[in-house]
């Protein structure tokens, strides 16, 4: 609840307030915000002359109505001067990007880890890359405004824990204090940073920067090495008491199915994730490298017997999940992304069949299915969408609301320890 007193938190949510309706909105003239807002034309001018004095509106050519008095003059969010940047801290790389208020990418970068099981050489690259992104040509005369990260793991976003990342291997890492660190003394120290799980940063990008707010509520479900979901329900992602909501690779799709890393068995990581894939095709006493991986996408892509039913069984599965997403939450749409995109229809063609076996047994319309707007950039550009969606909400604070809530480190520890092996 906002307090009476607290004017500068009142103005600022009234400037946000403007600037999400003519994102979402583009074109409205001063008079038109004004009705729809509901504040008055003289505030409503005040706050329209700040925001294009910061860069973050700009106004066209006045429209012509036939009405009597000033022409209108539509109203945009201004492209130009403002850059967000966003990065992936993936298993095997850093993805870097910067983009505009639109979303539109101004650079990018990818750096390897030279050591993938040290978190703190892996975040200190990814610092320094994002850091001398800010010195790139195309962000010359742009102000920097936010900094978002995905992480591939349990993420308490209120405090920028990674708690866990089972494919990576890393526990209880402060990435929110790592990077801190690094970003001082350069142009990125105190400017406002986000961390989520990867799959609500891409869930985010979507519904930031692909024209999605009217497929609200919208899922972002990305299989990978494991599976999650990122839930987008009133426009804002769907976090839970603990940060964990959309950890669906550990719903339970087949009892006494195979066992999972969490110790039970018949879970959607089990039976859809890459991982559970390559130990299909190959056994689970061979590694899960890249190298194996990269052998599944061209086994599967050139027909191989084995890897083909894999992959269709891991389809059929996904429809199950499908499913039951579409039954808890009813969106309009399910985005399917991460790194098993690259088995194409293969994976979706098989879920898509089950999803909609499903529809047809209810006699109602499944939700749209959908591949990513952003390939393989989808999660380094939702970290610059979530920097822009929670600058606009000043309200929500870092999002989640749950800053009093109990902490991951204050659960039960039972609860706490079986939150440990989830990702």
């Amino acid at each position: 609840m906002i307090v009476a007193g607290d004017q500068q938190l009142l103005k600022q949510v009234n400037r946000m307030a403007l600037v999400r309706q003519l994102a979402s909105t583009p074109g409205m003239s001063r008079a038109a915000l004004a009705e729809t807002v509901g504040l008055t034309k003289s505030t409503i001018s005040l706050l329209v002359r700040e925001l294009m004095e910061e860069g973050w509106l700009s106004e066209s050519a006045s429209l012509t109505t036939g009405a009597l008095g000033r022409r209108a003059t539509p109203l945009h969010i201004d492209g130009s001067r403002l850059a967000l940047l966003g990065a992936d801290l993936s298993i095997s790389a850093a993805r870097l990007v910067a983009t505009n208020l639109l979303g539109e990418v101004l650079a990018e970068q990818v750096l390897p880890y030279a050591a993938p099981d040290d978190a703190a050489s892996c975040i200190a690259l990814m610092a320094a890359g994002l850091a001398a992104l800010t010195a790139s040509p195309a962000l010359a005369r742009r102000t920097v405004l936010g900094i978002g990260v995905g992480l591939h793991g349990v993420v308490d976003d209120a405090t920028g824990m990674l708690r866990y990342a089972p494919h990576q291997g890393w526990r209880n890492v402060d990435v929110a204090g790592q990077l801190h660190a690094h970003f001082a003394g350069t142009p990125l120290a105190g400017l406002p940073l986000y961390i989520q799980n990867e799959a609500n940063v891409a869930a985010l990008g979507e519904l930031e920067f692909a024209g999605e707010s009217s497929a609200d509520p919208l899922i972002y479900l990305s299989i990978g090495y494991g599976v999650g979901a990122g839930i987008i329900v009133d426009g804002r992602l769907l976090t839970g008491l603990y940060g964990f909501a959309g950890e669906v690779g550990h719903t339970i799709l087949q009892q006494g199915g195979p066992r999972c890393s969490c110790g039970r068995h018949g879970c959607a990581d089990a039976l859809i994730g890459l991982r559970a894939l390559m130990d299909t095709v190959y056994g689970k006493q061979q590694p899960a490298t890249q190298e194996q991986l990269e052998r599944l996408f061209t086994q599967a892509e050139s027909g191989d017997e084995a890897a083909a039913r894999a992959v269709e069984a891991a389809g059929r599965n996904m429809g199950v999940l499908l499913n039951n997403l579409w039954v808890a939450f009813d969106p309009m749409c399910i985005v399917i992304g991460g790194a098993a995109l690259r088995l194409g229809e293969r994976l979706i063609a098989p879920g898509r069949r089950v999803l909609d076996e499903c529809a047809a047994a209810t006699q109602l319309t499944a939700p749209t299915v959908r591949t990513p707007h952003f390939g393989n950039n989808g999660i380094a550009i939702g970290g610059a969408a979530m920097a822009r969606h929670y600058l606009m909400r000043p309200f929500d604070g870092q999002g989640p609301a749950r800053r009093n809530r109990a902490r991951l480190d204050e659960l039960p520890p039972a609860l706490a320890a079986s939150l440990q092996v989830w990702g």
